[in-house]
């Protein structure tokens, strides 16, 4: 039996990486998926690639406007909300010395302000009982030059989870927040401000520091998300799930 059947699941950042594997996962395993994102153009691509139970809403998920049109679409679509990935997210290279006020409210708005309010904002459609995931990142217990700001941002999320559990118990909402680790998507030379060289020497670094020696894929961020989102982890709500080889473990 599929471990989603039925469900109705809204994931944040889902046109590409992490967010889109997920999603497609999520249909796989029954479920009905409403993706959002920043650029049209990529989500026709992703529900494209996921062929059926998907639809898709542009939106920005620091903008609370974008976020009341995208609850508004799920609403008339679906009537409720049974899983909600928060997973959108921004993270920019800025060394202290030289990172600006724009960098630091860009990092915050998207990081800590978009994904508080997606969940806000969710409340009033989710069925009791249901699945909250939040990413969160190895960063939020890790030092990592160049992207402090990220970072606090990352270790933000990690507390909503904790919060939020304890906020949303009597409703039998389980919260929990997953962490990444180097994972092999276009996203470190697309969005880092990085050169594409530079992405691939942080690339190799990252791995000299996973005792798996590898990046992670996509696809297993999915399943992962998958097991916090479906009863099989129905006892587990309040933990920071680290899918990171090893890497901020040992």
């Amino acid at each position: 039996m599929k471990t989603l059947e039925g469900k109705v699941a809204v994931v944040t950042g889902g046109s590409s990486g992490i967010g889109l594997a997920t999603a497609q996962r999520f249909v796989e395993e029954g479920a009905h998926v409403v993706i959002t994102g920043r650029r049209e153009k990529e989500l026709k691509e992703a529900a494209s690639l996921i062929k059926r139970n998907v639809t898709t809403v542009v939106g920005d998920v620091s903008r609370l406007d974008d976020l009341d049109r995208l609850y508004a679409v799920v609403k008339e679509k679906h009537g409720h909300i049974d899983i909600l990935f928060a997973n959108a997210g921004a993270g920019t290279i800025a060394p202290l010395a030289v990172a600006t006020e724009a960098h630091f409210d860009q990092t915050f708005d998207v990081n800590v302000k978009g994904v508080f309010f997606t969940v806000q904002k969710a409340l009033p459609l989710f069925k009791d009982g249901g699945s909250i995931i939040l990413t969160s990142s190895v960063s939020n217990v890790l030092g990592v030059p160049g992207f402090s700001a990220y970072a606090a941002s990352k270790a933000a999320v990690r507390n909503f989870a904790r919060a939020w559990t304890l906020e949303l118990k009597d409703r039998k909402i389980r919260v929990n927040a997953m962490s990444p680790g180097p994972i092999d998507t276009p996203a470190l030379a697309t969005t880092t401000g990085l050169t594409a060289e530079q992405a691939q020497q942080a690339a190799a670094q990252f791995t000299t520091q996973i005792p798996m020696g590898r990046r992670g894929m996509p696809e297993e961020i999915a399943a992962a998300v998958a097991f916090l989102a479906s009863d099989q982890s129905s006892y587990v709500t309040g933990v920071d799930l680290a899918v990171d080889g090893g890497m901020a473990q040992v």
